[in-house]
């Protein structure tokens, strides 16, 4: 009879632990969830690049008079032709995380 109650209360014990990891293991399936991750640093570095050289740029072809007008406009023109460059240059991929 003893016997028979231990090996009742070690089967019981067994059933309530595989239960409850495969509540958990669910649980943990339900909680992932797929992103999309990009990689952002080259619209920066474009943006930084297409800035510099855009003013050295309007420096030089601005008139004598015009100079920082032109460094100004070259820079801004360059930093947005810069930023669209790498932008379109980002690599992406999926990334599975958990909540």
């Amino acid at each position: 009879m003893r016997a028979r109650l231990k090996a009742i209360i070690l089967a019981t014990a067994v059933g309530f632990t595989v239960s409850s990891l495969a509540v958990t293991a669910a649980d943990a399936q339900s909680r992932r969830y797929r992103v999309m991750v990009c990689d952002k640093s080259k619209a920066k570095n474009g943006a930084i690049i297409g800035g510099l050289s855009g003013a050295l740029l309007g420096n030089a072809v601005a008139g004598h008079g015009a100079r920082t007008e032109g460094t100004l406009l070259g820079g801004a023109v360059g930093a947005v032709a810069g930023h669209e460059i790498g932008k379109s240059k980002r690599k992406c991929h999926y990334e599975y995380r958990y909540r």
